[in-house]
């Protein structure tokens, strides 16, 4: 038997069992199609050769690790493009490992461990997705422009040793958005073109990612202070975090001159930043400087990167763009940390990351009493909050956070988003409108005042104009899963079926990598688990729902998208019963919501709902008698 080193990739079919029990011929003739049209032609031209074939799967061998990375990832790349034309049911996902190992060789077949591994990487590996052996990823380096994610040590079975993985995820949420209006409208005016790349956390410590998204948000936002500056938006810039990029082909994908590119080394109370300004051009360095300094100098070192980008590209500032930004929100590098803490708790909308996102809003208003964004959010926290505990957050308390915060700073986005959201619960929707459409004047691409106005419109049955804001919403932030799940509802009820069906993937990857984050967190599994109802896919939904209620039993939201989980799989019984069961513990606001929702359709002309919705006809903003909310 010949012995020798290659790298091989094991790829199956995801569900292929479950396709060819629905439709065998179909399913045969779209793997025959798929092979002739896609997969194929990839493996040639990354002169791979074909080992065998099996119903499901495909065993290839390479001389090139690098041309066995390129050609799984051309191919998954392909396949994503692909499937967004075919109906969820009916779409052909791979999973995709690799290994680079020793083989041996016998009639054109090949055996061994280096095999075995590849197999079992496959096993592992996400729809959509590829993963790799860390012997495989070592000897890629920096030859493909890919974002490796270390995934630790995995036990694979029958494999003797622990084997590091890396995984190159599916392509997940929506495509990079660049605003061409605005960018030509800046190229007329003569604008310098800048992009501020998402700074590199250098603390070793992933906890600590906050800190870093939050120097280079507030560098984007001092940047975007002034006239003569064109920065591209903080969610398009963030679609390259954690990448390893081209300067010169993220320019051209942004359409920019320049990029901002930095680190954040943050140990104890010391802080360690590192900047460069390049020229995309020509490849020249126009600025470059590292900044070893004292925590509490982290406000004085923003201004000191955003007065030398302002100074190499010869603009001069206004006297009231000066002010602007040497304002800084706090003057309390602790307070500071606590907010940005707070923010990154509060993203998850749900009751145990919005109690600790309390907790820092409110420690960082403690340690400076004129932080006017603290105080927005917590007014956010505790508007969310009355889901579960509307007892203990009253409207009348959230209302005099905002205003505290306004008065602070009259033209604070985030408070007047904050206001609105309390306002609408109050019941007082003219006066929500207005401060709705504050917020976004002030700040357009203010995720908060999108994601809320988006409800505000889908509660009174406007699904177009709750379409536009949460779709900004998913845009602004990728990792965003919330906004995803209420745009299915909203598409279904105006009988949008390929974009319902489109925003159920998204909503299920987006689920799916917030529980590989943080398993803790039942949010993501009852949201997760309405994406797969809406998918058709009934089994994989009740199991996320045996998920998050083993993660928190109790938790109301969740029971209340249970309930519509079942709706949805046309079990009306069980869903009925949920509902009487929480009608008791509602407040009115949450319990308004399901008039309009169209997880419900299925039981709506039910005897039981409809007088469940003559509770909720007979119930009036001021009282706090009722709490059921669809989040």
């Amino acid at each position: 038997m010949e012995r020798r080193l290659a790298a091989i990739l094991a790829a199956d079919i995801v569900g292929y069992s479950r396709l060819m029990g629905s439709d065998e011929q179909g399913t045969l003739n779209a793997v025959k199609l798929c092979r002739a049209e896609l997969v194929d032609p990839v493996i040639a031209r990354c002169k791979g050769r074909i080992v065998k074939l099996t119903g499901d799967g495909i065993l290839i061998e390479f001389s090139s690790i690098v041309n066995a990375v390129a050609c799984a990832s051309e191919i998954q790349e392909t396949m994503a493009e692909r499937n967004r034309a075919v109906e969820s049911n009916r779409r052909i996902d791979f999973r995709i490992g690799i290994h680079l190992g020793d083989v041996l060789v016998e009639d054109g077949d090949i055996f061994g461990d280096g095999v075995n591994v590849a197999a079992r990487l496959e096993a592992i590996a996400e729809p959509g997705g590829i993963a790799l052996s860390a012997t495989a990823r070592d000897h890629v380096g920096t030859r493909l422009d890919l974002p490796f994610e270390d995934r630790g040590e995995h036990r694979l079975k029958n494999i003797e040793r622990p084997v590091k993985v890396y995984a190159i995820s599916p392509r997940r949420g929506l495509p990079l958005k660049v605003n061409e209006a605005a960018l030509a409208a800046a190229r007329e005016k003569h604008k310098q073109l800048v992009a501020v790349l998402p700074f590199t956390n250098m603390s070793g410590d992933p906890e600590q990612e906050y800190f870093s998204d939050g120097i280079t948000e507030d560098i984007i936002t001092d940047l975007s202070k002034i006239s003569n500056l064109y920065v591209v938006a903080r969610n398009t810039a963030f679609t390259y975090k954690g990448k390893s990029v081209q300067v010169k082909q993220v320019a051209s994908e942004l359409g920019v001159n320049f990029v901002l590119q930095g680190s954040v080394r943050k140990a104890g109370q010391r802080v360690r930043i590192t900047g460069q300004l390049i020229d995309a051009r020509n490849g020249a360095h126009l600025w470059a400087d590292r900044f070893d300094r004292d925590l509490t100098d982290i406000f004085a070192i923003q201004d000191e990167i955003t007065h030398a980008i302002v100074d190499q590209l010869k603009i001069k500032l206004l006297p009231e763009e000066k002010r602007a930004i040497a304002n800084d929100p706090t003057n309390n590098v602790e307070a500071y940390t606590y907010y940005l803490r707070g923010r990154q708790f509060s993203h998850t909308w749900t009751r145990h990351y919005l109690l600790m996102a309390r907790r820092m809003f409110s420690t960082a208003v403690a340690l400076d009493p004129d932080y006017a964004r603290a105080y927005a959010g917590i007014a956010d926290c505790e508007s969310a909050l009355r889901d579960w505990h509307a007892g203990e957050y009253t409207l009348e308390g959230i209302l005099s956070l905002t205003a505290k915060a306004l008065a602070l700073d009259p033209n604070l986005a985030e408070a007047h988003a904050s206001r609105g959201l309390a306002l609408h619960q109050d019941g007082r929707d003219v006066e929500a409108l207005a401060e709705f459409e504050k917020a976004l004047k002030l700040e357009p691409d203010l995720y908060e005042v999108n994601f809320h106005y988006g409800r505000f419109l889908f509660m009174q049955g406007k699904f177009e104009g709750a379409i536009t804001f949460f779709t900004r919403a998913s845009e602004i932030r990728p990792d965003d899963y919330l906004s995803p799940i209420h745009l299915m509802s909203a598409c279904r009820s105006l009988g949008l079926q390929a974009e319902r069906e489109r925003w159920a993937r998204i909503g299920i990857e987006r689920a799916e990598r917030a529980l590989e984050d943080h398993p803790e967190n039942a949010g993501p599994a009852h949201r997760g688990a309405l994406a797969l109802a809406h998918m058709g896919e009934s089994e994989r939904a009740k199991e996320w729902l045996k998920r998050a209620q083993a993660i928190d039993p109790d938790d109301i939201v969740a029971q209340y998208n249970i309930a519509c989980v079942y709706a949805l799989l046309d079990e009306r019984e069980t869903a009925l019963d949920l509902l009487e069961a929480l009608l008791p513990q509602s407040s009115c606001y949450q319990i308004l919501w399901f008039k309009h929702d169209s997880d419900l359709d299925s039981v709506r002309d039910h005897p039981r709902f409809q007088a469940m919705l003559d509770a909720i006809e007979a119930c009036s903003f001021p009282q706090e008698g009722y709490r059921v909310a669809s989040e």
